[in-house]
């Protein structure tokens, strides 16, 4: 019988239980791991020391594809892998992942595309498909200037030549995050968010035996047979634990993504635009369906730099805003500025550093997107890299590892293991005008998905931040009074609730006005 989603539930189990795996790290990483290694018959616990998917895997670009610019950089497998991983995630949770046709424009002075560009991006699509686009049942096509202005009809149409449309997917990664967690708990799994590793422990032989953690106040330890570390770009924190080194085994890259009102942009499928200057491209996605075909939002991303600074809140600059902005007015016709700039998002990518003796690529687009699991010196099992498609290929990678490291046979059984959906919603009220956030949403999230924040309702139960930022506070004391009739918070609990919150919000706004500040200072 699947067993209760609730925090109290699995932290009592966590405190008496021992297990054969320990996964610290909540993003869709751990997830997968904990998910592939209970569905194998180990016995698995799961920590988070925030809530879930609150770092990377609720920042992403919420695409679940190959990369196509991964096929012209050379990679050929890593885009096989992932197109074959795409067609999996899409038959195990249909009701997730969606097709998503995306198209590329043909923007030229004089609306003619010159013979060469066509023949090379029409060879690139081809093999796209052949690699394993084909899996998603189409083939990517060309279209003529005229129909491509209906799907994108804000594009300057004096410099559209022609376009192609490809085909990909996309999910809610943070939903999709939770999901995975709540099969891997119907598993078997035993999961806790809010609760932080602060030490490892260690047996008499040296090696890793399981953590100490602290989860809402109090500090208890959680026995396990081996420990794997999904931690992302915190990922060193826990090699630092397990060795006192000070040596970098990621390279952190930040993309952001901002959103537009639909009304700004109008397209009605995803497209992809080049960015002036550069040999980078962005995704312009439309976001939020309304019932006559039109949609709410529009969000455009993502950038892809090499970032240097506290990996625990990573945030938008002006310079972040304004590179995206260049890049979707040079591909408009009615032009977009900041006070267009609805809602914002900033994630770091967890790339794997070049190892020593590599060659040290100036730019974080051209490191690769692939995965690697190490062993530490105590026995720590790593897993880094990677994107959000493949994750279920590199949670099996890891589980391989764990298995063999405890001696035991045990198949993966995810290929075709379906993701258990959220429970239905009854109560449709909606709780914040203009955003689709319900009572009952709400209330399916404190019972039955360990939400015990305002953020974690906001930022990630619903994207109602990434929405639209301000709609969202403006709405925050709605949500938090009714998050309080369902946990018993006071008036006192309630208003630092909303505090929280609204330094969130603030936070966003004061990082790109502080960095452009210092930024003018430093080269004035």
């Amino acid at each position: 019988m699947p067993q209760p989603f609730t925090r109290q539930h699995h932290a009592a189990r966590l405190r008496s239980e021992d297990f054969d795996l320990l996964v610290i790290g909540g993003g869709i990483t751990g997830a997968g791991v904990a998910l592939d290694a209970a569905s194998r018959g180990l016995k698995v616990a799961l920590v988070e020391m925030a809530d879930f998917a609150s770092g990377t895997s609720s920042k992403s670009s919420k695409l679940i594809h190959g990369g196509l610019r991964y096929l012209q950089q050379g990679d050929v497998r890593l885009v096989y892998e992932a197109l074959h991983e795409r067609r999996r995630l899409m038959r195990n949770a249909p009701h997730l992942v969606s097709v998503l046709p995306f198209m590329i424009p043909i923007l030229t002075k004089d609306g003619l595309m010159p013979r060469r560009i066509a023949r090379a991006l029409g060879s690139s699509l081809w093999m796209y498909d052949l690699t394993g686009g084909w899996r998603i049942g189409k083939l990517h096509r060309r279209l003529r200037a005229k129909k491509a202005l209906q799907h994108f009809p804000t594009m300057p149409a004096e410099k559209l030549a022609s376009a192609y449309i490809y085909y990909d997917a996309q999910a809610d990664d943070a939903r999709l995050t939770l999901e995975v967690l709540q099969t891997a708990s119907d598993k078997g799994a035993a999961v806790l968010n809010y609760a932080k590793v602060v030490a490892l422990t260690n047996g008499e032989n040296g090696r890793v035996n399981g953590a100490r953690i602290n989860a809402d106040g109090e500090e208890f330890v959680v026995r396990a047979r081996s420990v794997v570390s999904a931690t992302g770009v915190w990922i060193d924190d826990i090699h630092r634990m397990e060795t006192n080194s000070e040596s970098r085994t990621v390279r952190p890259a930040k993309g952001i993504h901002l959103t537009f009102p639909w009304e700004k942009v109008r397209n009605d499928i995803a497209a992809v635009i080049p960015v002036p200057k550069d040999r980078r491209s962005l995704f312009v996605v439309p976001w939020l369906p309304n019932a006559d075909g039109t949609f709410k939002y529009t969000y455009v991303g993502t950038t892809d730099t090499q970032y240097d600074g506290p990996v625990d809140d990573p945030q938008c600059t002006l310079d972040d805003i304004d590179y995206v902005i260049a890049a979707l007015n040079n591909s408009i016709t009615s032009p977009v500025t900041r006070e267009d700039v609805v809602g914002v998002w900033a994630g770091l990518r967890p790339l794997v550093a070049p190892a020593e003796g590599e060659t040290l690529k100036a730019r974080t687009a051209d490191l690769s997107r692939r995965h690697r699991v190490s062993i530490g010196a105590s026995g720590v099992i790593s897993i880094s890299g990677g994107k959000l498609t493949t994750y279920r290929e590199m949670a099996e990678d890891t589980v391989n590892t764990v298995v063999e490291s405890l001696g035991i046979r045990a198949k993966c059984r995810t290929k075709r293991l379906s993701i258990k959906p959220s429970a239905p919603i009854t109560d449709t009220t909606i709780v914040i005008p203009g955003l689709p956030l319900t009572r009952g949403e709400i209330v399916r999230a404190i019972r039955e998905e360990m939400a015990i924040h305002l953020c974690d309702i906001m930022c990630r139960r619903s994207r109602s931040l990434l929405y639209d930022r301000d709609a969202s506070l403006g709405g925050a004391r709605s949500v938090a009074i009714l998050m309080a009739a369902e946990l018993g918070w006071d008036q006192q609990r309630i208003d630092a609730e909303i505090d929280d919150y609204t330094e969130i919000c603030n936070r966003e706004i004061r990082a790109a006005q502080v960095i452009e500040t210092e930024y003018l200072e430093r080269n004035h």
